[in-house]
């Protein structure tokens, strides 16, 4: 059975699906034989993905997974990633992406936080990765008889996954989120997006950010299929751009940054004939102009471009824009558009008060998808996580710490962070986190990291350190082998500028804005 889904099917799955493994068994039941996954050629219709990843929650359940429970994935980019994620949600447990590439330490911190005592993942890899108190299960366990498919009932308020944002403290927080938040994400953006069961969607975030999370369960629950993007690819434009002729891609989902590369190689190319129908950008602010060009160079009738933001603790996304020919031209230059219907998205001033239309305040959102809280980190999550009166009663909020105004319309423009936070690549970045990690070193006095912008428009992550002996050999050489040894790449900083000092205000704290400029790439002089 191939069934295509109807929109009134659609809608009924999504309504009724409690959880996340009960809305993906009510897809599959209708889908059957379609494609729900594929990897460089290697394909899992629905019925076989329903199979494996039954066998696989099987074995964690007889290894002593219980409901609440957390279990790590350990698994380079692969249609393993799906079924293992899709396996520790039947077991009734919460799922802690954990990514490869990550140096020893910061596996083991995480792994110890979240209590992780399996993970799902090859055993010497594991081990290697200095994960020697977790029992691991192997992705597919290859058994002749599985085992009965557990048939857990959940409610929808069960942890589904932990994702880490990083902390400015110097420590990763782990962010939690409920079935009933992405359910309530998906019953919200679907429509907007007017996915179908022919869309096939790109799986190109690394799955230790929540956009892969968004890429996954809009592919699932459209009925479609996802098309894992391999590491090597995701790393080349080029062949990115290719992949999506290829598989004749329907829907990709990038940061803005990325998505410029790839306007450029798809120009550089030829302009291939692609398939693309939408464009899901978020992370940072869009680039207009970017757009607008690939828009007016496209072969044949271009992709709708949808601008979302939202951060991991309201799952995924918050306010969305379909953008339009007028947006491309208009006087807001990141235009996030307006609340998905099941949240509450507001401005207010320092005292958490409403403002009115076209002053700047912080962005706070409530609602249903908003998180549990931080694992393990209750003053955090009280700081962060408010209850605040309003006309209809107590209400909960995510204070974002992203600054925005509302218009008119009532939908916002995004203005930039009220806080230390930056993005970096499109990733969340606390410069206090990579700055602990350098005042580790015994090379280094103190230091201090930026987010810069050349003349030329390339965006920069600079650390300006102050070395403990000034005379010290090769510091740079040095402090990027640490660094690589102590956090994840995303966090490395692209360039190392050694000064005398750090620049301070009248009150001694660090000039935050004096170091942007003293991080500021600059011309050498000709003679």
């Amino acid at each position: 059975m191939c069934n295509a889904v109807t929109a009134d099917e659609q809608r009924a799955y999504l309504d009724d699906a409690i959880s996340l493994p009960d809305l993906f068994r009510r897809v599959a039941a209708l889908r059957g034989a379609a494609e729900a996954l594929r990897d460089n050629g290697r394909t899992l219709s629905y019925r076989e993905l329903d199979l494996v990843s039954d066998r696989l929650a099987a074995e964690l359940v007889a290894e002593g997974v219980r409901v609440g429970d957390r279990v790590g994935i350990l698994l380079h980019r692969s249609v393993e990633i799906p079924v293992s994620i899709l396996a520790v949600l039947k077991a009734g447990a919460a799922y802690v992406p954990l990514e490869p590439s990550y140096p020893a330490e910061r596996l083991r911190y995480l792994t110890g936080d979240a209590g992780i005592k399996l993970v799902i993942g090859d055993a010497e890899h594991v081990a290697s990765c200095g994960l020697t108190e977790v029992r691991v299960v192997a992705p597919d366990t290859g058994r002749k008889e599985p085992l009965p498919p557990p048939r857990i009932d959940l409610d929808g308020s069960e942890l589904a996954y932990i994702i880490y944002t990083s902390g400015s403290t110097g420590t990763p927080k782990g962010c939690m989120i409920a079935h009933a938040g992405v359910l309530e994400l998906l019953r919200s953006e679907m429509p907007v997006l007017g996915l179908g069961s022919r869309h096939r969607v790109t799986l190109s975030h690394p799955f230790i950010f929540d956009g892969s999370v968004n890429e996954l369960w809009l592919a699932l629950a459209s009925g479609g299929t996802a098309i894992v993007v391999p590491s090597p690819v995701a790393l080349s434009v080029p062949d990115f751009v290719e992949l999506l002729r290829r598989e004749e891609v329907t829907l990709i989902s990038q940061v803005p940054t990325a998505f410029g590369a790839l306007a450029y190689c798809y120009e550089e190319a030829g302009r291939p004939r692609l398939a693309l129908r939408y464009v899901v950008l978020g992370g940072e602010s869009v680039d207009l102009g970017v757009i607008s060009a690939f828009a007016d160079t496209y072969r044949g009738t271009p992709p709708t471009v949808v601008n979302v933001y939202g951060p991991t603790e309201v799952t995924c996304v918050a306010t969305c824009r379909v953008l339009s020919r007028a947006d491309l031209g208009g006087a807001v230059r990141s235009p996030i558009g307006t609340a998905l219907p099941h949240l509450v998205v507001e401005v207010r001033g320092e005292g958490m008060e409403l403002l009115p239309d076209g002053e700047v305040g912080e962005l706070v959102v409530a609602g249903s998808s908003v998180a549990i809280g931080y694992l393990g980190r209750p003053e955090l999550t009280a700081e962060r996580f408010v209850v605040l009166d309003t006309p209809t009663g107590r209400r909960r909020y995510y204070r974002t710490g992203d600054l925005a105004r509302r218009l008119a319309d009532g939908s916002f423009d995004y203005v930039g962070r009220n806080d230390q936070q930056v993005k970096v690549r499109g990733a969340r970045v606390e410069p206090g986190e990579v700055e602990s990690f350098l005042r580790a070193h015994a090379l280094v006095k103190d230091a201090a990291a930026a987010v810069v912008t050349s003349p030329a428009g390339t965006q920069f992550f600079v650390a300006c350190v102050v070395l403990a002996d000034q005379r010290a050999d090769g510091p740079e050489a040095v402090l990027r082998r640490h660094m690589r040894e102590n956090v994840p790449g995303f966090m490395l900083p692209d360039r190392y500028h050694f000064v005398p000092a750090l620049p301070l205000t009248a009150s001694g704290k660090l000039d935050r804005r004096a170091l942007r400029d003293m991080a500021m790439p600059r011309r050498t002089a000709r003679p």
